[in-house]
């Protein structure tokens, strides 16, 4: 999806346009993903990441595999997905770890559902052949979200993360295209 766009209004809201993230878009990234960082357990991060840092990710991911991002019609970011490698060693070179963030007040309005299914469509036409996810918990809303697209759990690690005072279990879901 290089920069092909996908256009769609949801009753009286803004159009949304999915679309290749740019390197411009990395101070927005950084600050949906900060809040993340600061707030949830979602992220395994500590410290927010300033801009350069995400450009630095973004250009990393970017050079092999696909990252998505929402932009409503005045062209701020809403959320994003993308895909990364799941392990370095040469057998896992099918499998890529996804996931999706959404800036707070865009929860439950469709575009985590929207820019998953645009990257899982993506990741289709490559010979990637499965997904990961995992997602710390409790978080009834991305289990919720992986499972409509066809994700199932495949296992938890307990205890796993330690973040603000507490220990976290990880599960993992997988999806095999």
């Amino acid at each position: 999806m290089s920069d092909s766009r996908e256009n769609s209004a949801k009753g009286e809201q803004q159009s949304v346009v999915l679309r290749a993230a740019e390197a411009a878009d990395a101070a927005a990234l950084a600050a949906i993903y900060n809040l993340y960082i600061t707030d949830t357990v979602v992220t395994f991060e500590i410290e927010p990441i300033v801009e350069a840092e995400m450009l630095r990710r973004l250009s990393s991911i970017t050079a092999t595999m696909p990252w998505l991002v929402a932009e409503d019609s005045s062209g701020a970011i809403l959320g994003y997905a993308y895909a990364t490698q799941w392990k370095a060693r040469a057998a896992y070179d099918f499998a890529r770890e996804v996931t999706v963030y959404l800036k707070p007040d865009c929860a439950n309005l469709g575009l985590g559902t929207r820019l998953y299914e645009a990257l899982i469509r993506v990741l289709r036409e490559t010979p990637i052949h499965v997904l990961i996810a995992g997602i710390a918990q409790p978080n009834a809303a991305s289990v919720a979200l992986h499972e409509k697209l066809g994700f199932k759990k495949v296992g938890e690690f307990e205890e796993i993360g330690f973040k603000f005072g507490r220990r976290i279990n990880i599960g993992y879901w997988q999806l095999v295209l």
